[in-house]
């Protein structure tokens, strides 16, 4: 998961939620709305390379409404593709242990995703 600063201009990475029920996931949600005031949610999109859906888009489709109707909140769908190969990339680059680096590319998976969503919404697309 990720949120953004106040002007919505940085995203910054927050621990990665590991899903266990909907009732626990949805309680874990409400609080991380709550705590950081969240207005607006981004939900990955995960086209296949081709730009096509898939199921799991289709998957993505239904969590995203499931969301909205429960939180009350604008949900947006961005594209996720290249993300964790991205993130990964990243991580590869630094100085930082195997280990250490599988434990955090969701985490910096989730902030990419924020931040082209925010940068995209900013330039007007």
């Amino acid at each position: 998961m990720a949120v953004s600063d106040l002007l919505g201009i940085t995203a910054q990475g927050l621990t990665t939620m590991r899903r266990q029920n909907k009732r626990l996931d949805f309680g874990q949600l409400q609080k991380v709305i709550r705590d950081y005031n969240v207005t607006e949610i981004v939900v990955g999109y995960p086209l296949r390379m081709s730009g096509a859906e898939g199921i799991q888009s289709d998957k993505m489709k239904l969590f995203a409404e499931e969301l909205h109707k429960k939180f009350k909140l604008p949900v947006h769908l961005c594209d996720e593709r290249l993300t964790s190969a991205q993130a990964n990339r990243v991580l590869r680059d630094s100085e930082m242990s195997i280990k250490r680096r599988g434990e955090v590319v969701d985490r910096l998976a989730a902030v990419l995703i924020l931040q082209s969503w925010m940068d995209m919404r900013g330039s007007g697309r």
